[in-house]
């Protein structure tokens, strides 16, 4: 079988055509004879023969058979299968592989096919009508049976391709492959007919140019008197034209408004551009670009709503009106940007609305949590198909003013990858030197900033990016007592459930003994949303007794909490029933507030080592290993046991992984406990880092760790003596219920307990 390489050329199964009898020297084959059987191998790219490899070819190729050679040398040929091509083999300029016959998909029958081509046919010959050239080519065409033919004929002089004829042939289905055919011949037509009518239509164009001016000015004189007729019906344009006029937009906005306007104008409504013109208009005349004034600021009107909306947060409320003193002073927008930081449900989100309500401002929130891509705050370039405002213009579109108060929620939780850092697109946001010109990227020109009134909350500062960090003064939201949130719920959380699930105040009562138990047994976190999943769930029940008519008001005092709620959940945060040699009680941070967790250590078989469990970082390993050396150092008498022992410290909870620089006191404490067989009362906890030198050193998180320590029932917490400060964030309640005692060195510790 000969194989020769066939480059940009359309061939199907049943097409007849011609080569000349040269090519057999190019490729070093012998001369052909009728009823040789042809391989043609279909390259990707043209190259010389001794170039080849197996790589240039692509896996489909066509098999055809040679049905006569005439006098002066050229070669005719008949395609008879599309074959799947293997094993080429390549080299001195000679090919060879190895063919297996590619079936067609038989789902065109032969009949359609028949009327298929028919109708192309004739489109085709009255095509060529219209051309000179036509009467020459007329004879040929009529003598196409097939529409492989009409393609494989006419392909030189369509617009496609290699990849495209490549495409055509290696369609299995007949019914597709025909529609690309068609799809091929109808493009060449019009492509041919369009050259024509654009030689028609140059003669006319100036001509034309000035006929449309003229209309255009009536048309648009016209429209003018219609929409002062009809205000109800006015167009798209004259619309904008007098959104653009009233909107009070900057020199650069309205010139590129205007420029999209005109764009519009002549595009028309049936261009596939108009809706996205359309849509852009819509949301830059949509903006507020007028200077608001700066209303007067009354303080004691803003203390008054923030505590008729928020119960406790005495340093909050005290800050956010240090800010608004600010603000009353300069008569305009100044300070620092906040961020609130705090556990889940301490009012972070809400108070803003509060300052919104204070300042009679408009207000807006937009969730920064998950985003991953800087074109959700910048915005993404008009370029793109289905590209939108970022979520800042967007907020001000929605607020419908220039100076809202708009709470960035979940600051920490941004995201970073291939589409950018959003937290760095921020900066510019949140940097009063430069938000007076930000420019989204889908309006492209600036808008002013400067007036917004910007507050961020997340949950941690931890995985907020430093430059960011530094924009923002933080501002702690501590966790809630008991009585802030028995207070919280009295006030808030039991009247907008009850709302909430169509209860009045006579239907349902809740003594406060129910709620103080509610709290104590059925929550356990710093904020109040499982406090007020707990209400929902006593009101849904509640709901469902009153509309079987089961009771007709009902009242739920300490003892019937279980029958509505359920038994109480477990906590782990409880303290120890009974002290035990060897375990001691620390306190956590987490960003959900304050935890207890229990060092544990025992002594067993092996010599002289160290196993840790309980998932512990790699801070609190390293915590262990100085525990281990302080007791060996400090102690050497109780510390022989170490070298004849292997000693094994666990904190429970295994599946949560757990580290951070606070829990060295806490494991030095439980060794000297387990080596000295005495136990450390249940009732005291304690939180600290230790260094080498047997110094007690701070630690964060204070306020939510002896939080954690009061709900838990510890009565006295062992804190670092540099922690002291801290203590006046510190709720009172906590304070009154604790006996908190400083100390500086371990030392001074453990002989306070032992």
């Amino acid at each position: 079988m000969i194989t020769i390489p066939l480059y940009d050329m359309i061939l199907l199964p049943g097409v007849n055509f011609y080569f000349k009898k040269e090519i057999y020297d190019k490729y070093q084959l012998e001369q052909p004879q009728k009823g040789d059987t042809v391989l043609f191998l279909l390259l990707k790219e043209q190259k010389e023969p001794e170039q080849l490899v197996p790589e240039d070819f692509y896996p489909i190729g066509l098999l055809a058979e040679i049905t006569g050679i005439d006098s002066e040398g050229l070669v005719q040929l008949r395609v008879q299968n599309r074959v799947n091509v293997s094993d080429i083999e390549t080299g001195e300029g000679r090919l060879l592989a190895t063919a297996d016959i590619r079936p067609d998909i038989s789902d065109f029958p032969t009949e359609e096919q028949q009327q298929h081509f028919s109708r192309i046919k004739e489109d085709y010959l009255q095509f060529i009508q219209r051309f000179p050239w036509g009467v020459w080519i007329r004879n040929t065409v009529n003598h196409w049976t097939n529409l492989g033919e009409m393609v494989c004929a006419s392909a030189g002089y369509m617009n496609l391709d290699w990849q495209e004829k490549y495409a055509i042939i290696a369609e299995d289905s007949q019914r597709r492959r025909a529609s690309m055919m068609e799809q091929a011949v109808y493009e060449f037509i019009a492509g041919m007919t369009v050259s024509e009518a654009a030689q028609e239509a140059q003669q006319e164009s100036h001509e034309m140019a000035y006929r449309e001016a003229a209309i255009k000015k009536q048309i648009s004189f016209l429209e003018k008197q219609l929409d002062d007729m009809h205000p109800e019906n006015i167009t798209d344009i004259r619309k904008f034209e007098k959104a653009i006029e009233e909107s009070g937009m900057n020199d650069t906005a309205r010139r590129e408004a205007e420029k999209i306007l005109n764009r519009m104008k002549q595009e028309g409504k049936d261009s596939h551009e108009y809706g996205m013109l359309y849509e852009y208009l819509d949301f830059v005349t949509g903006l507020c670009w007028k200077k608001a004034r700066m209303p007067d600021i009354d303080l004691a009107r803003v203390e008054e709503i923030l505590d008729e909306d928020h119960y406790g947060l005495k340093k909050v409320k005290e800050r956010v009106v240090q800010q608004m003193a600010v603000m009353a002073l300069n008569q305009k927008q100044a300070g620092s940007i906040l961020l609130f930081v705090g556990a889940p449900g301490t009012g972070k989100t809400s108070i803003g609305q509060s300052i919104a309500r204070a300042l009679g401002r408009a207000y807006t929130r937009i969730s920064l949590g998950g985003i991953r891509d800087e074109a959700e705050i910048r915005g993404h370039r008009r370029t793109y198909i289905g590209a939108m405002p970022g979520r800042i213009m967007e907020g001000i579109r929605r607020s419908g003013s220039s100076n809202p108060v708009m709470v960035l929620d979940e600051v920490d939780k941004l995201a970073r990858d291939h589409g950018g850092d959003p937290a760095s697109a921020l900066l510019e946001v949140l940097d009063p030197e430069q938000n007076g010109t930000f420019t989204d990227h889908y309006m492209n020109v600036p808008y002013d900033l400067s007036d917004v009134l910007f507050v961020c909350t997340a949950n941690s500062t931890d995985t907020i990016p430093e430059p960011l960090l530094n924009r923002m003064e933080v501002i702690q939201f501590p966790g809630y007592t008991a009585v802030e949130k028995f207070q919280i719920a009295r006030r808030h959380l039991i009247p907008n459930v009850m709302a909430e699930s169509g209860l009045k105040s006579k239907d349902l009562k809740i003594s406060d003994k129910a709620l103080r138990r509610i709290i104590s047994e059925y929550t356990a976190e710093s904020g109040v949303r499982g406090l007020k999943k707990q209400i929902g769930t006593l009101c849904r029940q509640a709901a469902v007794r009153l509309v079987r008519k089961e009771q007709k008001s009902i009242s739920v005092g300490e003892k019937r909490v279980p029958e509505f709620l359920g038994r109480p959940p477990l906590h782990h945060d409880r303290k120890l029933d009974c002290a035990v040699p060897g375990v001691m009680t620390g306190l956590a941070w987490t960003s959900a507030g304050g935890e207890i967790l229990f060092i544990e250590s025992r002594l067993v078989d092996g010599k002289d080592d160290v196993m840790i469990t309980g998932q512990l970082g790699d801070v609190m390993k390293e915590s262990v290993q100085i525990a281990v050396s302080l007791v060996k150092s400090l102690y050497p008498e109780e510390s022989k046991q170490l070298k004849e022992h292997r000693l094994h410290i666990h904190v429970p909870a295994g599946a949560v992984p757990k580290d951070g620089p606070s829990a060295g006191v806490t494991i030095v404490t439980a060794l000297l406990s387990l080596l000295t067989g005495r136990c450390v009362p249940e009732e005291y906890a304690m939180t600290g880092e230790i260094s080498l030198r047997g110094t007690v050193l701070p630690i964060g998180g204070l306020p939510e760790k002896l939080m954690a320590a009061q709900r838990a029932g510890i009565r006295k917490v062992f804190i670092p003596a540099d922690n002291v400060p801290d203590l006046d964030d510190v709720a009172e309640e906590v304070k009154e219920q604790l006996e908190i005692v400083p100390v500086k060195q371990v030392t001074e510790l453990l002989d306070h307990i032992f």
